[in-house]
């Protein structure tokens, strides 16, 4: 018997202080002081370790199967051998006969040590990860524990975790025990155990701050659309409302900004505009660019979501910003990519820029009819005849079909519903995607096309 002193109170400790259950430590001691067992006695025995949960008693047993004949003494008793123990022993019984390897009270006191940190380490990896899993995406407190450099190891509780100087908001500095307060982006399992990300400088910061502090947000009646930051600078969010009674952008900012200056103030007074948001682009960059005022915003490549914003003359600094901060975070906010212009300066550029855009119906007129297959060409082909003029001069005589609309756009590289839009823009009425267009018109409208 090997007696292991304490053990109640010191599994009971373990569970309070580690979280690992009285149970997991038993099963992993079990199978430990067995391992060791095999090593020592260098036998094949099927052992079997008991441990009192109160007291600590532990005994081990090597089991031996009862047979009328013996082929592996290891692990078979004879019946003659099983009965001087006991007369009601049968063949195949089970008979435990307990065992105690020289010294093996030290060595039994080595494996558990080795065993229940082993298992606390591997517990507390587990537990940690699933703790803090269901944390992604949300703030906590924590404290300050150490100041490393320009890093702070911050103290979330049952772990640490750094926050890096990439993940603070410049020129912010605390101090040892100060509470503060962070968002977990992500979590890393890793071989050294659970790392946890842990940032002030994220937009989802910003997000989850507004939330917590705007019911509405909540309650889902107003939706956070986008969010983009320079930390410690400036920010913006696009917010949109649900229930058209409630004014998006008002209930966030709050009465005399009562709502948004708590949020501004944790996050070391970064300036932060809320904006409406709007599915239609035109719109929704206009209002990124607030406190800008927008003259015109002109779409130039839908697909690749680049376009040219106008703004008043005296407008133009303020449009992009201090080191141009403003259209940085109008560009991360929209995600379009933006070229601003002032009036005068459009006004310049207008023909380059018309020009441009222009030329990509022209670019995708000149694809589209290198990259029709050999069918497709050989329909134009037949579109065509080719006659002799009385001089002998070759001329081309078209036939008089008219031409679907949808067989156009598909010539012009465009969708139906956009060459229809253009169509209206030149003066020309299509009723419906079915329509069929005289030669005549056809050609003016692939003129007015490459025109601009």
């Amino acid at each position: 018997m090997i007696l292991i002193d304490n053990f109640s109170q010191v599994t009971a400790q373990i569970k309070s202080e580690r979280g690992i259950s009285k149970e997991e430590i038993i099963d992993a001691l079990k199978q430990a002081l067995a391992s060791a067992c095999k090593k020592i006695i260098k036998k094949d025995h099927d052992y079997e370790v008991t441990i009192d949960e109160i007291t600590g008693e532990t005994h081990i047993y090597k089991n031996l199967i009862v047979k009328a004949e013996v082929e592996n003494p290891d692990v078979e008793m004879s019946i003659e051998e099983a009965h001087k123990i006991s007369k009601d022993y049968t063949i195949e019984s089970v008979v435990k006969i307990e065992i105690t390897p020289e010294n093996f009270g030290r060595i039994a006191a080595l494996t558990a040590k080795q065993v229940i940190i082993q298992r606390i380490r591997e517990a507390e990896k587990n537990s940690i990860y699933e703790e803090f899993q269901d944390k992604i995406d949300t703030i906590i407190l924590g404290s300050i524990q150490r100041i490393e450099a320009e890093n702070y190891l911050v103290n979330l509780g049952r772990t640490e975790a750094i926050l890096f100087k990439r993940e603070q908001i410049p020129e912010e500095r605390f101090h040892v025990k100060d509470r503060i307060k962070v968002y977990i982006p992500e979590i890393q399992k890793t071989n050294r155990g659970t790392r946890i990300v842990i940032s002030r400088s994220h937009p989802g910061f910003l997000g989850k701050l507004l939330e917590q502090e705007i019911p509405e947000i909540q309650d889902n009646i107003i939706e956070i659309k986008s969010i983009s930051r320079e930390p410690g600078e400036r920010a913006k969010v696009a917010v949109s409302s649900n229930n058209p009674s409630i004014g998006a952008v008002g209930t966030c900012v709050g009465h005399m900004g009562g709502r948004i200056q708590g949020i501004i103030k944790e996050l070391n007074y970064e300036k932060i505009d809320v904006l409406e948001w709007d599915e239609n682009p035109r719109k929704f960059i206009a209002n990124a660019l607030k406190p800008a005022k927008v003259s015109n915003v002109i779409i130039i490549s839908s697909d690749e979501k680049t376009a040219a914003v106008v703004v008043p003359n005296d407008q133009l600094s303020l449009a992009i910003g201090k080191r141009g901060v403003n259209v940085r975070l109008t560009v991360k906010l929209t995600g379009w990519k933006l070229d601003i212009y002032s009036e005068d300066e459009y006004e310049k550029r207008r023909a380059l820029i018309q020009d441009e855009t222009s030329s990509s119906f022209a670019d995708r007129i000149l694809q589209t009819s290198q990259e029709v297959d050999a069918e497709s060409q050989q329909k134009e082909e037949t579109a065509a005849d080719t006659t002799a003029t009385d001089d002998g001069v070759a001329t081309t005589e078209t036939t008089n079909e008219d031409i679907k609309v949808s067989d156009l756009a598909k010539e012009c590289g465009l969708k139906t519903a956009d060459l229809m839009e253009k169509a209206k823009e030149f003066g020309i009425e299509i009723k419906s995607n079915r329509s069929k267009l005289t030669p005549d018109t056809a050609e003016k409208l692939r003129e007015s096309l490459a025109e601009g």
